[in-house]
């Protein structure tokens, strides 16, 4: 009886001593997927386990103040979601609100007013046009849909830090120390036969993105040309190969 008890007694101990000693699973666990959307770009970046895989060009709101600033949670994942405002139902062409609503924690709302969404109008795409949603190309935030649960975080900023360094200072992303870096900025039109230190900016960049310039040597030649035209093409810009306002913005130069 007396060697039966002490067991109970042992295992209790255990037990209570996991209690206070354990980690709890949300304090051990690492931000594996979020997303930074700089409306100062009107890019997006998504990121898995702390590298950027993915940039997209997107919509923010008419005004500042209209797409809300801050650091949120994706709460809704809705396919097709009805455009209840115009009565226009999930799927129908005329809905802009396109085929994917990732919904928003945004401003005491819950994924219902505020959202990344796909759009029934590419052209709005890389402008200040919406009531403060995020809009994306179609086929894109389907992709984005499907790579990202439930809780993922999002910081939405306007910014001239880099992507790694919002990520940095929002603590989505290692990197202790890490300074800001400022985004470059190109003022001028880059065409074919370009030369100088925007050209290298501009074929790093591409390059970055996976448009390959076989190497920045600061000569726009046919192997940037032909970059900047697959990247013009890719997201559905006139594909001349001519780097002006349209083509800086939405490489985020």
């Amino acid at each position: 009886m007396r060697k039966k008890w002490l067991v109970l007694v042992s295992v209790a101990f255990l037990w209570l001593f996991s209690l206070c000693f354990a980690v709890p699973p949300s304090s051990a666990a690492t931000v594996s997927k979020f997303i930074i959307i700089n409306k100062a770009t009107n890019r997006l970046a998504y990121y898995e386990n702390g590298n950027l895989k993915k940039e997209f060009m997107v919509g923010t709101g008419r005004s500042p103040s209209l797409t809300p600033e801050g650091k949120f949670k994706i709460v809704t994942k809705i396919v097709n979601r009805p455009y209840y405002h115009g009565h226009i139902p999930g799927g129908d062409p005329r809905n802009p609100l396109g085929n994917r609503w990732l919904g928003l924690n945004a401003r005491g709302t819950w994924g219902t007013t505020y959202a990344i969404h796909g759009n029934n109008n590419p052209s709005s795409i890389g402008h200040y046009v919406s009531g403060g949603c995020v809009r994306m190309y179609d086929n894109e935030v389907e992709w984005l849909f499907n790579q990202v649960p439930i809780n993922t975080p999002v910081v939405i900023t306007t910014s001239k830090s880099s992507f790694d360094a919002i990520a940095v200072a929002n603590g989505l992303k290692g990197g202790k120390g890490t300074p800001s870096v400022p985004v470059t900025t190109i003022t001028e039109t880059l065409k074919k036969g370009s030369r100088g230190p925007a050209v290298v900016t501009l074929q790093q960049k591409l390059t970055s993105l996976g448009y390959n310039t076989k190497g920045a040597d600061g000569i726009f030649g046919a192997n940037t040309d032909s970059a900047v035209r697959h990247f013009q093409r890719d997201h559905h810009l006139q594909a001349d190969g001519i780097v002006g306002p349209m083509t800086r913005k939405a490489l985020g130069l």
